[in-house]
């Protein structure tokens, strides 16, 4: 297993490796012009950030875990995002230029254009880089970077209410104006700054919602993670109840356990993190909210998706549902969105609205118009937002935290704000 993770690394480092060295070409024409001294900095720059980058990456992979804390792994490999990405960036401006050149050589090639003074070929045998698509390579190189960091400096905490208005069929009038908030994938493990994450939950809270949905992925492997965040998501409250689910992080699914014990006692200890909040935790289950007779269903199920080669699948939607046959109106909290497509609006009929997260929103989005566009959308048929089929509605949560790269570009986290109308 080691020896196919060091080829596997061997052969990522050499594509990077080519990548620099296709990006340096470019570089050394945008500085050609630029005295010695200068040249000299900028190749000792490139090169130097190049050798911390790599030896990062193998230090990632090899070093003891425990002489590489879990605080400057997510920063190598932040880095590695962040440079190369932004690498690949001056390479799309790069590769044109090459292939006007090639163009360029092809044609003298074919039908050489004679200097009639000289007798040489007009560019003198030489097809020149262009120092302007060089120079651009360099500028475009410069925009991931700063919109990745920006992304972490301010996207990462940048919290966003969203309202909406959430229409379901033959609502009784007693749940009408009902508020609820819902919170998802907070992956405590991932936070940076305390004061930040308790302004959001504090934002929460001036919405006072009649109650609070938490659908799933509390932390991003271990149960230890949520430790120094208990006492302010202890603060999320509401008068009908907050309540939750597992998502697919919550299972340390991801972590090599000493014993299949270890991995028991650590979900054991995240449901009583749920507890120690507040949190009712839904483990395929229901519970009833009756107001001016009529009776409100909330289920809640363990993880379950629809793209099993990538997620596993723990919960039971036919045990969550049992008795709640005469509830008007069914609300489900299930953590991952394509859950809806694998069985809900398929077997679940009265199921009328399902909440979910899972996909972040990719943390990356462009907007355009009214319209955003995200990487999330090439993984998921829902992604983020309000879907509906006939008359059972989805709606995505773009979450609250973050996973991997420590920050939020063009998506910012949400807490959403529903209120109950009649359709």
């Amino acid at each position: 297993m080691r020896a196919r993770k060091f080829i596997l690394i061997t052969i990522v480092s050499s594509i990077l490796l080519l990548i620099d060295w296709y990006v340096w070409q470019g570089v050394q024409v945008a500085f050609q012009n630029t005295s010695n001294q200068t040249q000299s900095i900028v190749k000792w720059l490139y090169w130097g950030f190049t050798t911390v980058t790599l030896t990062g990456l193998w230090a990632y992979h090899f070093a003891n875990p425990d002489l590489l804390e879990s605080r400057l792994r997510r920063i190598i490999l932040t880095s590695l995002l962040i440079i190369y990405v932004s690498k690949l960036f001056s390479v799309a401006f790069i590769l044109v230029d090459d292939i006007i050149r090639l163009f360029k050589w092809l044609k003298e090639a074919i039908s050489p254009s004679t200097d009639v003074a000289s007798g040489v070929n007009g560019d003198g045998g030489v097809i020149a880089r262009s120092e302007f698509l060089m120079k651009t390579a360099v500028i475009a190189a410069s925009l991931p970077a700063t919109a990745f960091t920006w992304g972490i400096l301010s996207g990462a905490h940048d919290y966003r209410i969203r309202n909406i208005r959430l229409a379901i069929k033959d609502l009784p009038k007693a749940f009408e104006g009902l508020t609820i908030a819902q919170v998802s994938d907070i992956h405590s493990g991932s936070f940076f700054n305390k004061t930040a994450v308790k302004g959001g939950v504090e934002l929460l809270m001036q919405k006072k919602p009649d109650m609070v949905f938490f659908t799933g992925d509390l932390v991003n492997n271990e149960a230890s993670e949520v430790k120094d965040y208990i006492d302010i998501f202890d603060k999320i409250k509401a008068p009908l109840g907050v309540y939750s689910t597992l998502g697919n992080h919550d299972y340390g699914d991801y972590v090599a356990w000493p014993s299949l014990q270890a991995k028991n006692q650590n979900l054991h200890n995240l449901m009583q993190a749920h507890k120690a909040m507040g949190y009712d935790l839904l483990m395929d289950e229901n519970r009833t909210i009756t107001l001016g007779g009529e009776k409100l269903a909330i289920v809640g199920v363990q993880n379950i998706s629809g793209q099993t080669h990538r997620f596993h699948s723990y919960g039971n939607l036919s045990k969550a549902v049992q008795g709640t046959d005469d509830a008007a109106v069914k609300l489900l909290l299930s953590h991952d969105p394509t859950h809806w497509d694998k069985e809900v609006n398929k077997q679940f009929p009265d199921i009328d609205v399902m909440f979910s997260g899972h996909t972040h929103g990719a943390q990356f989005g462009i907007n355009i118009f009214d319209k955003t566009y995200s990487p999330a959308q090439w993984a998921f048929k829902q992604w983020a937002g309000l879907y509906q089929s006939g008359d059972q509605q989805l709606y995505v949560n773009r979450g609250y935290g973050y996973l991997g790269y420590p920050g939020r570009v063009g998506m910012p986290p949400e807490i959403t704000i529903f209120e109950l109308a009649r359709a």
